[in-house]
């Protein structure tokens, strides 16, 4: 079959690789449908060391079950599923807990043997922890949609959620990434009435207010700080949810947060130490986030999908085959496109 490999900066490759096949009785093997680039990607696009061995990529995905293991029973060959971008069994105290990003018995993508979904197919691990059956087929339109709650939504409304984001609660987002943008939608419907998008690139920003942002602050650094700060009378807002992961985004993240209020971070934090001193401890400022225990929230976000109350499949405005993937990284890379899909 077709996959797609990293082999160090820059360097992405579509390759054969061996079918996947059934290693345990806990095993499925899923045809992908669609799967997608996702901007955790470009982290390692932009620093991964050169290595021949190369490196599966790719942590969303839906597709048809092909064959499953005999200890799998809630399904079939034949299902239409999707996936979390983490696998889990779901059952552990941890996952019980909602916190399956951190499976005692689980593990991620293109890690430890296990292929990636930028792939025509790859094997589950704990199949019934991890995929859920979707009640739709698989030529409908509501596809793209679905398969952000693998991620890319489930990702924004974590940010949300871990900020307690509701009706009494400004907020401000910080990215206008796809994640950003999907911050966007789940703090509106999580009854945000006020809700500012920081981001410079207008077709996203658009998108953003289409989502339910209320005003967008295109300034950046302190001059951006300054902005949200004039916006709100001088306070900030009582949330921010930062969506990129890179230090100035943590900075502007500190700048505009409320005294008080709660900064979630979803967006892969590309360093090691931040100012968690006396801005953050004089201020009675929360600091939150991490992984989006994708798993947990599935069931809770696909009725809106299915329902057409929302459509977070909007952030994605380029559709690609596998052979393709190498150039979709480019153009998520040089901000030509949001959020690429591959459609299998």
């Amino acid at each position: 079959m077709r996959a797609t490999f990293m082999y160090g900066t820059g360097d992405v490759r579509v390759i054969d690789v061996p079918d996947p096949t059934l290693q345990g009785p806990t095993d499925a093997v899923v045809r992908i449908v669609q799967a997608c680039i996702c901007g955790s990607d470009l982290h390692p696009y932009h620093s991964m060391p050169a290595d021949e061995s190369g490196t599966p990529m790719g942590h969303e995905f839906l597709g048809v079950v092909e064959e499953v293991g005999k200890d799998v029973s809630t399904i079939k060959a034949g299902d239409l599923v999707v996936a979390p971008f983490a696998w889990q069994d779901n059952t552990c105290d941890f996952c019980r807990e909602g916190l399956q990003t951190s499976c005692r018995h689980g593990g991620f993508w293109a890690a430890g043997g296990i292929g990636g979904g930028q792939a025509e197919a790859v094997r589950v691990p704990q199949a019934d922890g991890t995929l859920v059956k979707l009640p739709v087929a698989a030529d409908s339109a509501l596809l793209p949609s679905l398969l952000t709650l693998s991620d890319v939504f489930a990702t924004g409304h974590h940010a949300a959620i871990r900020a307690n984001v509701n009706a009494r609660t400004t907020v401000t987002v910080i990215g206008d990434g796809a994640v950003g943008l999907l911050a966007v939608l789940s703090a509106k419907r999580l009854g945000a009435e006020r809700i500012i998008l920081m981001g410079r690139h207008k077709s996203r920003t658009d998108l953003g207010l289409e989502f339910g942002a209320t005003e967008v602050v295109a300034e950046r650094g302190q001059e951006g700080i300054e902005k949200v700060r004039e916006l709100t009378g001088g306070d900030g807002t009582h949330t921010v949810l930062e969506c990129v992961g890179h230090m100035p985004a943590y900075e502007q993240a500190l700048g505009v947060v409320r005294v008080g209020g709660v900064i979630s971070r979803v967006g892969v934090p590309q360093y090691n130490d931040g100012d968690i001193g006396w801005n953050l401890f004089g201020r009675n400022l929360t600091l939150t986030g991490g992984p989006a225990p994708v798993r947990h929230y599935i069931e809770e976000l696909m009725p809106d999908v299915l329902d057409g109350k929302i459509e977070p499949g909007k952030v994605f405005d380029r559709v690609i085959g596998i052979e393709e993937t190498p150039a979709g990284y480019r153009a998520m890379d040089d901000r030509e496109a949001l959020k690429v899909l591959v459609q299998f």
